[in-house]
């Protein structure tokens, strides 16, 4: 349930929350949110991108203080320009994820981020599914999982995403990895102990603020930790995951209607 008064963090998913369709971010959704940080709140982006995008993430949402990148596994404090938290998964550790997944949906398509500066090539094959601009280095499956990784995307030829994890969640233990999904068709294999709740909860400890007093935005299954974890208010944009509306407190415009920016605006304004 909504508290009264005001929240004393917002953390909001990017893509599919913040960002619009087209992949941009309105002067409207800045100018709220420069007023939210105005009015003494403090602002975390929270998004399964990677640290590879990090120059992305700022434009995307300037007037954050921290960022919580790949799906909580990195976190950033913007003002000291300081990593408080950065996860690594061994690559040798993702094998048998891999060959377990394998013997369950059959061959997968795999790509692996194990490079944190600014636009690295993911690893592996390129997929044609892929959405965003991305490069892909060539590279064999053992290749790339000869040294530590942050994260691994698989994809299916013959299951939905959601099936894929549903499956992923039964056959990889927590104590080896934890896994996702955030809407690109691909399930995203990260560190044991890694999600947007862990990621947020660094950030709440370094600045002493309680998840009762946190409000998060979400829309994508990958949301659910942080939605489980904030207590201040959980708000779903309207093109949310079923999954996420379900278990929302509230539900605001779409993306592409600026939904965050409109909630903000309204809550400022009460």
């Amino acid at each position: 349930m909504t508290k009264p008064g005001l929240p004393k963090l917002v953390a909001t998913d990017l893509d599919g929350t913040l960002v619009r369709s087209d992949d941009t971010v309105s002067a409207y959704t800045h100018e709220v949110l420069d007023r939210v940080r105005a009015a003494g709140i403090r602002i975390v982006g929270a998004t399964g991108r990677g640290p590879r995008l990090t120059s992305l993430i700022r434009q995307d949402i300037r007037a954050a203080d921290f960022l919580v990148m790949a799906q909580g596994g990195w976190v950033l404090d913007q003002a000291e320009s300081a990593y408080l938290r950065q996860s690594w998964l061994s690559g040798a550790d993702l094998v048998p994820v891999l060959a377990a997944l394998e013997a369950e949906v059959g061959r997968l398509s795999v790509m692996i981020e194990a490079l944190e500066h600014d636009d690295a090539p993911l690893w592996g094959d390129f997929d044609p599914t892929w959405r965003y601009p991305v490069t892909v280095l060539p590279r064999t499956r053992a290749e790339c999982l000869s040294g530590n990784v942050i994260k691994a995307f698989v994809r299916s030829f013959g299951h939905h995403v959601d099936d894929l994890l549903e499956v992923a969640r039964r056959v990889v233990p927590e104590h080896v990895a934890s896994v996702t999904q955030a809407g690109l068709d691909y399930v995203e294999i990260c560190p044991p102990g890694v999600n947007k709740a862990t990621g947020l909860s660094v950030v709440a400890e370094a600045v002493g603020v309680d998840p009762a007093d946190v409000l998060v935005f979400g829309d994508m299954p990958n949301d659910l930790p942080m939605f489980g974890w904030a207590g201040w208010s959980r708000v779903a944009v309207a093109n949310a995951h079923p999954v996420l509306l379900e278990v929302a407190d509230e539900v605001t415009l779409t993306n592409d209607e600026d939904g965050v920016a409109v909630y903000l605006d309204k809550l400022l304004s009460r």
